[in-house]
């Protein structure tokens, strides 16, 4: 019964990524390029704008990735004791799931930036001098303000994975390593880490794979220069000249390559970590 949309979903994925390597291999009928070759390939490694968007790239994905993953875990082993007002806390902290990332690099604006609300208000209290005073948090050659947008996205998501196992195992585990003397770092590295672990990597892989292959937020957020090679990629794509395509589509398979890679080998380590606990 799954076939048909399975078969669709599968065609059409299968469909684009077999479309964008030959277009990669510059092979592109409509301009008249019909002798499939790496020129693209070549062009793109020859240029140091590449490595260093590359380079970025991985930094604003770890990043994100690895804030994300603890301030998840630190709201959700908050969020699963009871105390006065908690399902108020919840909802206000599950709250941003549907705003699309786009509305939150907006925000990211508003706030963040030299002429933003918080430097306004830092200008008003006497902290700096004048906006010129406020950290460059957006449009930084580092990718600061990307970050900052994915950490307040994707913290939510991954927590409310992990809150999930949490409530799904309840109190018992606890209870007994309390019972045997364990304090609450232990209880927390020995027991609920270990438990955790599977909801926590699969939520960071996906966060992982989504940041380094993302292009509105570096669009939005990210300097002139350096960009993020999606962005880099994206811009080539754009181009009204039809043979940069094919270095957009060689950039393409490469975010898709390492994706893949990265993320065989961070599932490979979690099975690796799962089985020596």
């Amino acid at each position: 019964m799954l076939t048909p949309a399975l078969a669709r979903i599968v065609c059409l994925f299968l469909g684009g990524l077999v479309l964008g390597l030959l277009q990669s291999l510059n092979y592109m009928p409509i301009i008249g390029q019909t002798a499939p070759n790496l020129d693209a390939y070549r062009a793109i490694f020859s240029h140091s704008e590449f490595w260093r968007s590359l380079a970025l790239t991985l930094e604003v994905a770890l990043g994100a990735t690895l804030s994300s993953t603890v301030l998840a875990i630190g709201c959700a082993l908050v969020l699963r004791r009871r105390f006065p007002g908690r399902k108020l806390i919840t909802f206000v902290f599950q709250f941003n799931l549907p705003i699309p990332h786009l509305v939150g690099g907006v925000a990211m604006i508003m706030l963040f930036t030299q002429s933003g609300l918080l430097a306004r208000i830092a200008r008003a209290l006497g902290l700096i001098d004048g906006p010129s005073d406020f950290p460059a948090l957006v449009f930084d050659p580092h990718g600061i303000g990307i970050m900052l947008e994915y950490v307040w996205k994707e913290t939510v998501f991954i927590g409310v994975i992990v809150l999930a196992v949490l409530h799904s195992l309840g109190t018992d585990y606890e209870e007994l390593a309390m019972s045997l003397g364990a304090n609450r770092w232990q209880r927390f590295r020995y027991v609920l880490l270990p438990l955790m672990m599977p909801g926590i990597l699969s939520a960071s892989i996906l966060v992982f794979a989504f940041s380094f292959g993302a292009f509105e937020i570096p669009l939005l957020l990210g300097a002139t220069f350096p960009v993020t090679l999606p962005v880099v990629a994206y811009r080539a794509y754009a181009d009204v000249d039809l043979e940069a395509r094919s270095q957009a589509m060689a950039m393409s398979m490469v975010i898709a390559l390492i994706i893949t890679l990265l993320t065989y080998g961070y599932v490979k380590l979690s099975r690796m970590y799962l089985r020596s606990r």
